[in-house]
């Protein structure tokens, strides 16, 4: 068993909780989405290989977090844990690019779908090992997917 710093707990505490978006009594995922929009907004100011680059630094952290929160609720997805979401809403939208108020709006209520009903293949991947891999795996195909299905209708002109 590895016993971490305090100070790491709770690190991993506020960016697992999205600065506290998991601790809602209510649809904590859907308030983590949602209080994920401000990081989008900063991270598409940059150059898309330094946003990509943020976010997948953002996912290793929410991996890492996900699982040390994980293993000290003793639950394998924890609902607090709304940095799963953040990521996922976060690739939804990058691969949107610049799809307007009517993409964001259509990329988070799909990524919320499939993030909740977690259709085939996206639900087999929450049982990825280790833990945090599993909590934020689903997730990143969640957004994947729902940011893919935007893109494709947008480009349809939809």
């Amino acid at each position: 068993m590895t016993i971490l710093p305090a100070r790491l707990k709770s690190s991993c505490f506020v960016l697992a909780t999205w600065f506290g978006a998991g601790l809602s009594p209510v649809a904590p995922g859907t308030v983590g989405t949602i209080a994920a929009l401000p990081a989008h907004f900063v991270l598409s100011l940059l150059p898309d290989p330094a946003h990509l680059a943020a976010l997948a630094m953002l996912t290793v952290l929410a991996v890492v977090c996900a699982g040390v929160l994980a293993g000290e609720a003793g639950q394998e997805d924890p609902q607090i844990v709304v940095v799963d979401e953040v990521v996922g809403v976060l690739l939804a939208l990058l691969v949107i690019g610049d799809a307007g108020v009517m993409g964001v709006v259509a990329a988070v209520v799909l990524f919320r779908l499939f993030d909740i009903f977690k259709p085939w293949p996206i639900g087999a991947l929450e049982r990825l090992r280790p833990a945090g891999l599993g909590i934020v795996a689903d997730d990143l195909a969640a957004g994947l997917v729902a940011g893919s299905i935007v893109l494709a209708a947008s480009g349809l002109g939809a």
